[in-house]
């Protein structure tokens, strides 16, 4: 695969996964049961990517990875039903800084001064959330979606700590977990022919489709692209809740957001060309 290709399925990944927020608003059902559901369409797309999945069940993190997977959908779709989709999806961004604060635990690598300077911004961009939402029945929802966050970050480390298998493989394990814990919440309640075609559209594809080719793109992008092209996800994420349904962020929300992802992207970029400096 040459580089522009790559490129395009990451921004391809990306958008697509964007569209989350918006379909999981438009399923009336349970936020239990709209994770299983979407996980087991999910898992049945990667199976057919898969074909023949070797699961390594022996390793623990693979196994932890694919628990972390399964708690960041739960937890991701449940913040969509508690929040805005805005609050949901920036919070859970927050993921690279818990990384951040957990690497030297768990991976051994010491957080550099840029990294802490990070997550000060980061802490204050998430204050502003909370104090946005102060008043409204948004405070869980937005602690929910910062959960959300911290299992996405548990899940990238367990996947560092892989010595054998593939991020792939470990998501399909995840929604496979994620269906079978869910799946008592099915029958609590019936979906509407509406809701069941957004939560086809939510499995295939902003779920399994896309994990497929950010995991065949990553591979062919420079360091600083791979950082860059998943912010496509927060940014187009709200826009898609707006268009449609009028829902939009607080002010205080607004600008806690951006500076979230402003030091986000700050970071990337400033580690990205340390990297690049080093190699050359």
């Amino acid at each position: 695969m040459n580089r522009k290709k790559a490129i395009l399925y990451m921004v391809i990944a990306a958008a697509l996964w964007s569209i989350g927020g918006l379909f999981i608003k438009l399923v009336d059902w349970n936020p239990m049961a709209i994770a299983g559901a979407r996980s087991g369409i999910g898992a049945i797309v990667m199976l057919c990517y898969l074909k023949k999945p070797v699961i390594h069940f022996k390793e623990k993190s693979t196994l932890l990875g694919a628990c972390a997977y399964a708690s960041l959908l739960v937890l991701f779709v449940s913040a969509n039903k508690l929040t805005t989709s805005a609050n949901a999806i920036l919070l859970q961004f927050t993921a690279p800084i818990w990384v951040a604060l957990f690497s030297g635990w768990f991976l051994k690598e010491k957080v550099s001064k840029s990294d802490w300077a990070t997550i000060v911004f980061v802490m204050v961009g998430m204050v502003l959330f909370f104090v946005g939402d102060l008043q409204t029945s948004h405070t869980m929802g937005n602690f929910v979606a910062l959960l959300s966050g911290v299992a996405m970050a548990s899940m990238i480390i367990f996947i560092m700590l892989q010595k054998k298998g593939s991020a792939v493989e470990v998501t399909f394990l995840g929604n496979i977990f994620t269906f079978i814990i869910c799946s008592p919440f099915f029958f609590l309640s019936m979906p509407s022919l509406s809701s069941l075609f957004a939560l086809l559209i939510l499995g295939i594809f902003q779920l399994g489709i896309p994990y497929i080719f950010y995991a065949k793109a990553i591979r062919h992008v420079t360091v600083i692209e791979a950082i860059l092209i998943p912010i496509i996800e927060p940014l187009l994420n709200p826009v898609w809740v707006f268009l449609v349904t009028r829902e939009a962020p607080g002010s205080s929300a607004v600008v806690g957001g951006i500076l979230v992802m402003l030091a986000i992207i700050s970071r990337g970029v400033y580690h990205a060309k340390k990297v690049n400096l080093y190699q050359e």
